[in-house]
């Protein structure tokens, strides 16, 4: 499978979590294992980040700077109605991403220069691990679309000691060997299947 077709499979899952946060939920106060940025405290803040995430893929992709971008995207970007916001963003970032051609592009982001391949798979495993980590604090079922376990499977397991030793990923847990492909890939990132 692509990388496009894997980031988008992970996109549109976030987006379909999102678009299933009730409206008391919003403002409920996230463990620190979610609070990736400054700032953030409330579910909204969790989503308003991965909106900020995914608002800047068309300006990484088109080899634009952090210093060239600026601060234009800091701040409130759901608004009052911040499903719909978030889903406008999704499909924006989406149709970047499948327009987009060559995986080897030096990309700029805030943390150095890569590969546009290496970002696609770091904002991949965000938006698929996130729209995992959401629905388990909301309380949603948390059952990822297969295709998307399969993709990010491929994605991260080559690269899954890396991004261990690096902090993206917490120690791999044990799981039986009949384990479903979902805990697997859970295991594989650190987080416990069975909690």
């Amino acid at each position: 499978m692509r990388e496009a077709d894997v980031f988008e499979l992970a996109d549109h899952a976030l987006r379909d979590v999102v678009e299933r946060i009730k409206d008391d939920q919003w403002e409920r106060e996230v463990p620190d294992a979610m609070r990736w940025r400054a700032g953030t405290r409330v579910l909204r803040d969790v989503v308003n980040h991965h909106a900020y995430d995914d608002i800047w893929v068309p300006d990484v992709l088109a080899g634009r700077t952090p210093a060239e971008v600026g601060d234009r995207y800091e701040g409130d970007l759901l608004g009052d109605d911040p499903r719909r916001s978030f889903a406008r963003i999704v499909d924006t970032a989406v149709a970047a991403v499948r327009e987009f051609e060559d995986l080897d592009k030096i990309v700029h982001l805030s943390y150095g220069d890569f590969p546009a391949r290496v970002y696609l798979l770091h904002i991949t495993i965000f938006r698929g691990f996130g729209a995992y980590d959401i629905a388990r604090f909301a309380g949603m079922d948390t059952e990822l679309p297969a295709p998307l376990v399969r993709g990010l499977w491929d994605m991260i397991e080559p690269e899954a000691d890396e991004l261990r030793a690096i902090g993206v990923f917490g120690p791999k847990i044990t799981v039986p060997d009949d384990a479903s492909p979902q805990d697997r890939l859970l295991a594989l990132s650190g987080r416990d299947p069975s909690r």
